[in-house]
């Protein structure tokens, strides 16, 4: 089927083309109906004239097995595919506007910047649960829906774990888009998922400074300097970046993925909490790293062997977020040294966890309450330092350890809330002893069970009248 001969009105297998829309680089769009849908469709149609990139031809086929297979909000919805006579892919048309479209606008205000990130963040973790790394992460590939989601496009370079590799199977060198490639992805290795979180990495860069960390190379050649050279801090080109965000940019960066953030969920829990995010030398740092770093860099990338076998789940499953809910009410002593001691087991087996200590300041739904006890001292201060108190006996590194106070008029519903929210794998939550009145009106704990989207580990005490 050649895009050039296609015409509006025409019909392809029951589906009527509409509207041509903008072409991309490997493909052509055409907005398209079918009789008894009224969802928004768009039909890709890949190029594949005589001489075309190879790659357009693998890629259409590793796109078409890999959407077909991706639920949820953060992709488009699969809708029908051709073959290789009459090549296309027909998917939900996402109303919205690119990433890309706010490039022209740059530099964008740190809020903004981790707000766009957080996003984009969390559709890479949804789409790193279903198996899959994009690998081809870029602003014109993230489209950020009316409603604010972000939905991931072009998977024609992506990898599925579960099914062949088929880019990897047919190219010897590495493939991508020059700016967003992750060092890793230089030496041809595609099953890591913080090579997502490297591209990601660039991309808040250049929303935050309105360059590209890396300019603009074009040969892999040039991409293989990824392996030890690291860019300049973003706070160089842009004084008014704060602290906070230079630390999370160059922690997405790291030239070893082991140094980035180990999941996409915890990167957009610290853009969603950046008065939680630990500052480091490089919060501050002006330059790049010394020659003698980028030298044993440089040694290692000519000594490394074989690259090691990872599964994208197990990645997943060995950084989870976990949330401890705890009591600070002065009856709750012996449930908060319970929590203790089950926070401290969960964490003995989860040495990448995050783990953020949560509690709720329960509020009136009517009456002004007001933020000061009888002495004048601030009640959110005075529970946060609570919270580290109760912490500091837990194992974890201390980045790795955040602490916030929540203020609702339903403990649980804001326990629920802030799971869903920060994309919480494991609650820890305390059990208060039972009586008549918590039968009747029912327990936070019951509550957070029925209604949390993730694992949830209810405590009790032995003597049964604490928590």
């Amino acid at each position: 089927m050649d895009p050039q001969n296609l015409e509006a009105g025409q019909v392809v297998d029951g589906f009527v083309l509409e509207q041509a829309l903008d072409p991309g680089g490997m493909a052509s769009f055409w907005r398209v109906s079918r009789p008894g849908s009224t969802m928004p469709m768009v039909m890709k149609i890949p190029l594949m004239r005589r001489g075309e990139d190879p790659l357009t031809i693998v890629g259409f086929e590793a796109e078409q097995m890999i959407l077909a297979r991706l639920t949820g909000p953060h992709v488009p919805k699969f809708v029908a595919a051709g073959d290789f006579e009459r090549p296309y892919i027909v998917m939900e048309l996402v109303a919205g506007r690119s990433v890309r479209s706010l490039l022209e606008k740059t530099p964008l205000p740190a809020d903004e910047v981790a707000a766009i990130g957080a996003k984009i963040a969390f559709a890479l973790h949804d789409l790193h649960r279903q198996h899959v790394i994009h690998l081809d992460l870029k602003p014109s590939n993230v489209i950020l829906r009316d409603d604010g989601e972000a939905v991931l496009i072009d998977f024609g370079l992506s990898r599925h774990e579960q099914l062949p590799d088929l880019v990897a199977e047919e190219f010897d060198d590495p493939v991508g888009t020059g700016p967003y490639v992750a060092p890793e992805q230089v030496r041809r290795d595609r099953g890591d998922p913080r090579s997502d979180i490297f591209a990601l990495g660039v991309m808040l860069y250049f929303l935050a400074t309105g360059l590209r960390p890396f300019g603009e190379p074009q040969r892999a050649g040039e991409w293989r300097r990824r392996l030890w050279r690291d860019p300049y801090p973003p706070r160089r080109v842009n004084a008014k970046i704060p602290p906070w965000l230079q630390e999370i940019i160059m922690r997405c960066l790291a030239v070893d993925p082991a140094e980035r953030y180990a999941t996409a969920a915890q990167l957009a829990f610290d853009l969603q909490h950046p008065d939680q995010v630990l500052l480091t030398a490089r919060a501050e740092a002006r330059e790049r790293d010394g020659l003698v770093t980028v030298a044993l860099r440089w040694l290692r990338a000519r000594r490394q062997g074989p690259l090691p076998r990872r599964s994208v789940a197990g990645l997943l499953a060995r950084a989870p977020i976990i949330m401890v809910a705890i009591d600070l009410s002065p009856d709750a002593e012996g449930l908060r040294g319970a929590l203790a001691v089950a926070v401290r087991r969960v964490l003995a087996t989860e040495p990448n966890a995050r783990l953020a200590c949560v509690n709720v300041l329960k509020v009136s739904r009517i009456a002004i309450d007001t933020d000061v006890d009888a002495q004048g001292r601030n009640l959110h201060l005075q529970r946060l330092v609570a919270l580290k108190h109760w912490a500091r006996a837990l194992p974890p590194a201390v980045e790795k350890i955040t602490y916030h106070v929540i203020e609702s008029v339903d403990i649980a519903d804001a326990l629920v809330d802030y799971a869903r929210n920060n994309r919480i794998d494991h609650v820890v939550v305390g059990a208060r002893g039972s009586s008549p009145l918590r039968r009747l009106l029912g327990s936070v704990s019951a509550k957070v069970v029925a209604e949390a989207p993730c694992t949830v580990t209810v405590v009790r005490t032995r003597e049964g009248d604490a928590t």
